[in-house]
């Protein structure tokens, strides 16, 4: 379980995140909502370790990745997977390569071994026919499909996507959410997905938080979206035409079910 208290990160005294506590619930896809600026990906650095809090404590399992020493932490990623917006891939090696790295890296297994579990991994996100191929010979969706191969390479306990997708089409976007999902249950995974997607958010997401210029506003499950009545998630959500007509029509369904009782 990864459990956050009083967490505050601050640059050059402006305070990005404002006494953040709250839990991820694991095994299942916990998401970070808010509108751009509202302190999402700085807080999702902090909790894999690449931003330093200014104050505050992050807890895997009861052990303070903030006062870690290296080679604690080192161990601890072993534990993480992560998916960074734009894909990171690195163009200079294939597919299958580019799965292969964090093995290469931090795995004891053979080579053999190693390659098996890449190719595991491509066929799990349904890409072994591009093992052979470079990021820049296939597609924008399959580049996020290939980020998650690497992400679950070593088998980690955590999954942490920052914008999985960015810049995809909506049929893509789709795929790219039920694969999330899909490899979170099948790996009992807890993975925190970072997004302002309201289409995914309502798809995949299990449990939600809210953050607002950097305060944690809002937490709740996407049921609880459609019936909650804090002013700045609703500012938020149904800033979409289409969420809006969701949430009317939902209204007016609980109306004449309370008649009809």
């Amino acid at each position: 379980m990864i459990e956050v208290k009083d967490l505050v990160k601050e640059f050059d005294g402006r305070v990005v995140l404002d006494n953040i506590s709250t839990r991820f619930k694991e095994g299942v896809v916990n998401m970070i909502i808010g509108k751009s600026g509202s302190g999402k990906t700085v807080f999702l650095k902090c909790l894999i370790g690449l931003i330093d809090p200014t104050s505050g404590v992050i807890n895997y399992e009861g052990k303070n990745i903030v006062n870690m020493r290296t080679r604690d932490i080192k161990k601890l990623r072993r534990n993480m997977g992560m998916m960074f917006q734009g894909s990171a891939l690195f163009d200079s090696r294939t597919v299958i390569e580019n799965v292969m790295f964090p093995l290469d890296m931090f795995s004891k297994k053979n080579q053999r071994e190693r390659l098996k579990r890449a190719e595991f991994c491509l066929d799990r996100v349904n890409l072994s026919h591009a093992a052979n191929l470079y990021p820049s010979e296939i597609s924008g969706g399959m580049m996020k499909r290939v980020a998650i191969a690497r992400a679950i390479a070593l088998n980690p306990k955590f999954l942490f996507c920052d914008e999985p997708n960015s810049g995809l089409d909506p049929k893509t976007s789709q795929l790219i959410d039920e694969l999330i999902a899909d490899i979170t249950v099948d790996f009992g995974i807890t993975s925190i997905v970072v997004s302002h997607d309201m289409n995914s958010v309502m798809n995949i997401g299990d449990e939600i938080i809210f953050l607002d210029e950097g305060v944690l506003e809002w937490t709740g499950t996407k049921d609880d979206i459609m019936n909650s009545e804090n002013k700045r998630l609703n500012e938020f959500v149904f800033a979409s035409d289409l969420f809006k007509k969701i949430k009317e029509s939902d209204t007016a369904h609980n109306d004449t079910n309370k008649e009809v009782t």
